[in-house]
């Protein structure tokens, strides 16, 4: 009963006229940023934090949440229309929505990813508002040596499944942990890696890092692809409106998408890449109409699409009861919160709850308003797609510059961000995750001042560290997701040189 009475607090706080219109730009922006290929929510979030940062805290949250949303679902538009998913989620979507705009069924597909997106987005939302107290319950027993170990957990399935090196992985997280470092040490007070710059003392600034890999990075890596040939745009051809058949094929696999969404989403190592790819597979298995596969099957579309915004809810669970970001846009929202002096985790809940709920109140609308905007808007999507690159990235560029210098005007600043952008393209060029690096910059100095806190207790004896079940447990669940990678794929190797 106490969670349905905090939904509806937090339900009064959202409807309020303000916060309306913070989640409509929300979902405005993330929509027309998710069917600009190569431009997910992540990198807007990025963009925006500099912008938002003397604005009221719930109103931004409440903003960047929506362009999640919206970011996952404008991702399908581009992965019908022309075969290249905006956001990696939308992978599996292209599979089947493609061939169906080539048969003249974008219309359709557009449809089943938008009402799918709905229903999914709305029933995740409501699991993580009956998940996450429960969470929160346990997380208030967790000591310093249970947080460290948890953050472990964080840093080596976040490292070893962005990418496709576990070794890549490892090493941006390392650059981020390294950054982490940078600063006054805060139980000595002496300054560590500042190299006599003043503007360091404070440490590496996370809006810095995140627009110069996520913007300024993305940019100079488009500019080395400029003689790449350009996609054409499909036309979306006949009515918009599903036949009652697509109807009938459409819902189970909506529903099927929000189970494998949610769950796996709110795991650490989740995401949203894997459950779309099995509720893809499994629709295929489970098909009355499997001829269709491979030419256009709307149950290729329902059930990934559904999984893809099933999942978005997910990853909120970790970062809002625990206060880890299990995707490259739950990092951004949790440098939003951080941004504010706020710490996601259970002692949120209890000092600012009208926030919290609000947030996750301002969910339920924001999947409304996705609805209601993207099946009449459809023709407006897909002139976005339209728009000259150069263009784009050059507006992309003065924006981030511009944010930089309204956060911070300082000439370091600037150079900092400069750098971050060259290494955002390096890393991009040769397949480097980006995400590990915000993470270990977040989550670097956080999991110092835990194990720090932890020695100081046990008078230095590192046994304390698995002396509690929960982080022996979480330690050995750290060393599995570690080594896991590896094992397998030298048994992949192992196999092919039988083969």
């Amino acid at each position: 009963m106490d969670t349905f009475a905090a939904l509806a607090h937090g339900m009064v706080v959202a409807l309020q006229p303000m916060n309306l219109l913070f989640a409509l730009i929300g979902v405005f922006l993330g929509t027309a940023v998710g069917v600009l290929p190569g431009i997910g929510p992540a990198l807007t979030v990025a963009l925006l934090l500099p912008v938002t940062y003397k604005l009221d805290p719930g109103g931004s949250l409440i903003m960047f949440a929506g362009i999640y949303y919206g970011g996952m679902y404008g991702g399908s538009t581009t992965a019908i229309l022309i075969n290249t998913p905006g956001e990696s989620a939308s992978m599996a979507t292209a599979l089947e929505g493609n061939k169906m705009a080539k048969a003249g069924r974008g219309g359709p597909a557009l449809a089943t990813a938008a009402i799918g997106s709905f229903v999914a987005g709305t029933l995740a939302t409501i699991g993580l508002a009956f998940v996450a107290p429960y969470l929160v319950d346990i997380a208030v027993k967790f000591g310093p040596e249970d947080y460290f170990a948890l953050m472990v957990v964080a840093f080596v399935t976040v490292s070893a499944t962005f990418g496709d090196s576990p070794v890549r992985g490892l090493t941006s997280l390392f650059i981020g942990l390294t950054l982490g470092l940078v600063g006054i040490d805060k139980l000595t007070g002496q300054p560590r890696l500042a190299f006599g710059v003043p503007e360091l003392l404070d440490g590496v600034e996370v809006t810095t890092l995140a627009v110069g890999l996520f913007a300024v990075g993305e940019a100079l890596y488009v500019v080395s692809r400029r003689h790449q040939a350009e996609e054409k745009v499909e036309a979306v051809r006949g009515s918009l409106w599903m036949t009652r058949e697509d109807w009938k094929r459409s819902w189970k696999p909506w529903l099927r998408g929000f189970g494998f969404g949610f769950p796996i989403g709110a795991l650490p190592a989740g995401g949203a890449e894997i459950p779309t790819f099995l509720s893809y597979s499994a629709e295929r298995r489970l098909t009355a109409h499997p001829e269709e596969f491979g030419k256009g099957a709307i149950e290729g579309v329902a059930g990934p699409e559904a999984a893809n915004n099933a999942s978005a809810a997910g990853t909120l669970v970790p970062l809002l009861t625990l206060g880890l970001p299990t995707s490259a846009t739950a990092a951004m929202m949790l440098a939003g919160f951080q941004q504010y002096g706020l710490n996601p985790g259970p002692l949120l809940f209890a000092e600012r709850p009208d926030l919290v709920w609000g947030l996750i109140a301002s969910l339920f609308i924001a999947n409304t308003m996705l609805l209601v905007l993207n099946l009449p808007l459809v023709g407006l999507w897909v002139r976005l797609l339209a728009i000259p690159q150069p263009w784009l990235y050059a507006g992309i560029l003065v924006f981030a510059t511009m944010g930089t210098i309204a956060a911070k005007p300082s000439v370091v600043e600037l150079t900092m961000l400069t750098g971050f952008g060259v290494m955002g393209f390096l890393m991009r060029r040769y397949d480097f995750p980006i995400a590990p690096v915000v993470v270990g910059l977040i989550l670097g100095p956080l999991a110092e001042s835990q194990l720090r806190r932890a020695l100081s207790i046990s008078l230095g004896d590192p046994v304390t560290l698995v002396q509690s079940p929960i982080s022996a447990t979480l330690l050995g669940v750290a060393l599995i997701a570690l080594i896991a990678p590896f094992v397998l794929k030298n048994m992949s190797r192992f196999k092919a040189t039988e083969d």
